[in-house]
């Protein structure tokens, strides 16, 4: 028996629930060098919510604080690189709400470490 297939097309307004700005955490720079990044995570006023907790999926290449505005119901993520070789990776870091609406917001983090450039590129040398 031959199944039937069709095609479903669902349109709409999708209401936002939550501004996170950078949307992706991109930390990226030479090896040995304090690399961070800060997201801000900005809840809509039509949908309230406390952060109440936080883990990272992995956590190994990176440390991360979270701290709450005063001004406004802002919250700032603080990511820092502990990788210390050259390298790539990427992880998520989960944000647990009190909203019944989202329970759970991610952040993505992507990290690019690459070996340090010698001291004397972009130098000219002339000999006299």
């Amino acid at each position: 028996m031959r199944r039937r297939s069709f095609t479903l097309h669902i349109s709409g307004y999708v209401e936002k629930f939550v501004t996170i700005h950078p949307k992706v955490a991109y930390i990226k720079g030479p090896v040995g060098q304090p690399l961070s990044a800060t997201v801000t995570i900005t809840p809509e006023a039509k949908y309230p919510f406390t952060i109440i907790g936080s883990r990272a999926r992995r956590g190994e290449n990176f440390s991360y604080a979270l701290h709450k505005k005063r001004e406004g119901n802002k919250y700032v993520l603080d990511i820092a690189n502990r990788k210390t070789e050259v390298g790539r990776y990427h992880d998520i870091i989960y944000l647990k709400t009190d909203s019944n609406v989202r329970r759970e917001i991610k952040v993505y983090v992507y990290g690019k470490i690459y070996e340090q450039p010698p001291k004397n590129v972009g130098k000219s040398c002339t000999k006299e």
